[in-house]
C-alpha cells in the first residue's frame, strides 16, 4: 500500500499554528471593533485640538485624567451592580467622601485638620468610605434590592447636605481650597514640574503648543490616574473570574440558589459593596487632587446618574465596558462645550459663517438619552458584555481541540495503511 504521507506534503506544526491564528484585528468582534474605532476617533480629535491649538496641553491632560475618574467610578458601580446586582444610588456620596477625605486632611483652608501628606487623607477617605459603606448596609443587604436602592438614595442626599451645612467640619458652600497636588512632599516628583524647562514646539505655524509647569503638573495627575485605574482593572478582573466572582454571579442571578448551595450571601454582598464603595472614594480623592478644589456642588446627584449610563452602556458586569463608558460619558461632556463655537455657512456670496441657532452645549443630557435608548433598543446586554472576561486565556489557548485537518474516517484509513 502507498504511504499516505506521498499524497502530499503536511505543513510543519508552526506553520499550521499560523494559519489558523487570524490574528489580533480578526479575532475581535464586531462591537470591540466599533470600540477600538471609537477610542482611536476621540484621541485623534484631542490631538488634532491640540495641534492646532484648539485645545491647552494642560487641558488635553485633564481631559484624560476626568475620563480616567469617571472610569473609576464606573469600576466601582460595577463591582455592585454588575457583579453582584446591587442597586446603588448613592455614587456621588462615596465619591463625596473620597474628595472631602482628601481635602479635609490636606487643604489649607480645612476647618478640621489640614496640612497633612496626602497620603493621609488617602487612608482616611478610604477608611471612611469603608466605615459608611458597613454601616449603609448591615440594615439593607439582607433586604431585597429595593431597600437598599431607597437607603443609597436617601444617603447621597445626606451626605450632600452635611457638607453643605456643617460649616465647622467642611468650610460648608465655601468648601475647601488651596489642596496640593498628590505627589507634594514626594522627593523628586514634588519639584518635578518646577525643574522641567518650558518647551515649545511647533507643529502647525501659528499655533505653537507651548508646555509649562502647569503641564508637568497634570501629566504627573495623569500618571496617577493610569495608576488607580490599572490597579482596579487588574484587581476586578482576578476577582471576576475567581471563585468569589463566581458566587457573586450566582447571587445576582438567583440569590436563593447561592442561599441553597451553602453560600453566606449577606458576607459577600458586604463585601462587594465595600469594594465598590472604596473604588469610588477612590476616584474622589484623585479628583481633590487633580482639581485642588472641592464644593458641595461635586456631590451633585447627576454624577450618579453619569455613573450609572457609562456602566449600562459599556455592558453590565464588563470591566472594559466600564472603561469605555467612562470615556463615551466624558465626550459628551466636555465635547458639548465646543459645540458653541461651531460656525454654519450662512450665505454663498459672499460666504458667511454665523454661530448655531441653537445652544448645544445644555443638549448634553438628551444626546445621552438618545444614546441610551439605541443601546437598549439595538444591544441590551450593552456595548462590552462580560461574556468574553470571564474566561482564562490559558485554558482556551492551552485545551481547545484543533480543526483537523481530515475527518476521522481518513485519519483511521491512513492509520490502518501505514
Amino acid at each position: 500500500m502507498a504511504d499516505a504521507s506521498t499524497d502530499g506534503e503536511e505543513p510543519p506544526a508552526a506553520d499550521a499554528d499560523a494559519e489558523d491564528d487570524p490574528g489580533y484585528w480578526a479575532s475581535l468582534t464586531v462591537a470591540e471593533k466599533g470600540v477600538v474605532a471609537f477610542i482611536a476617533l476621540f484621541g485623534a480629535l484631542l490631538v488634532v485640538g491640540l495641534v492646532t491649538g484648539g485645545l491647552g496641553p494642560a487641558y488635553f491632560l485633564y481631559i484624560v485624567g476626568l475620563a480616567g475618574m469617571y472610569a473609576l467610578l464606573s469600576f466601582g458601580l460595577n463591582a455592585q451592580w454588575g457583579f453582584t446586582g446591587l442597586i446603588n444610588f448613592s455614587v456621588a456620596a462615596f465619591f463625596g467622601i473620597g474628595a472631602y477625605g482628601a481635602a479635609l486632611m490636606s487643604g489649607s483652608t480645612s476647618p478640621l485638620a489640614g496640612g497633612f501628606n496626602p497620603i493621609y487623607g488617602l487612608v482616611v477617605a478610604l477608611v471612611a468610605a469603608a466605615v459608611l459603606a458597613v454601616i449603609i448596609g448591615i440594615p439593607t443587604l439582607r433586604l431585597r434590592a429595593d431597600y437598599l436602592a431607597i437607603a443609597s438614595l436617601g444617603l447621597a442626599e445626606v451626605v450632600r447636605l452635611v457638607v453643605l451645612n456643617q460649616r465647622e467640619w467642611t468650610n460648608g458652600s465655601a468648601g475647601v481650597r488651596g489642596i496640593p497636588s498628590f505627589f507634594e512632599g514626594w522627593p523628586v516628583l514634588s519639584t518635578f514640574p518646577q525643574v522641567m524647562p518650558g518647551l515649545e514646539i511647533v507643529v502647525i505655524p501659528g499655533s505653537p503648543i507651548r508646555l509649562g509647569t502647569s503641564f508637568w503638573s497634570a501629566l504627573l495627575n495623569v500618571a496617577l490616574v493610569l495608576v488607580f485605574v490599572g490597579v482596579s482593572y487588574f484587581v476586578l478582573k482576578r476577582a471576576h473570574r475567581s471563585p468569589w466572582g463566581r458566587v457573586l454571579r450566582t447571587i445576582r442571578s438567583d440569590e436563593d440558589l447561592a442561599r441553597a448551595l451553602g453560600k453566606n450571601t449577606y458576607s459577600f454582598k458586604m463585601q462587594s459593596f465595600v469594594l465598590g464603595s472604596l473604588i469610588m472614594a477612590l476616584a474622589g480623592v484623585f479628583y481633590a487632587h487633580l482639581n485642588l478644589f472641592v464644593s458641595p456642588g461635586d456631590l451633585d446627584p447627576i454624577t450618579t446618574f453619569y455613573v450609572w449610563v457609562a456602566v449600562i452602556l459599556g455592558g453590565s458586569g464588563s470591566n472594559r465596558g466600564a472603561v469605555f463608558g467612562g470615556v463615551l460619558v466624558v465626550t459628551i461632556r466636555e465635547g458639548t462645550r465646543f459645540l458653541n463655537e461651531i460656525q454654519v455657512p450662512v450665505g454663498i456670496s459672499p460666504v458667511r459663517f454665523a454661530e448655531l441657532p441653537i445652544d448645544p452645549a445644555p443638549m448634553r443630557l438628551l444626546l445621552i438619552g438618545v444614546i441610551i435608548i439605541l443601546v437598549m433598543r439595538f444591544r441590551p446586554q450593552g456595548v462590552l458584555p462580560p461574556q468574553r472576561e470571564l474566561i482564562w486565556p490559558s485554558s482556551v489557548d492551552d485545551s481547545t481541540p484543533k480543526t483537523p485537518k481530515s475527518g476521522v474516517r481518513e485519519s483511521k484509513a491512513g492509520d490502518t495503511d501505514e
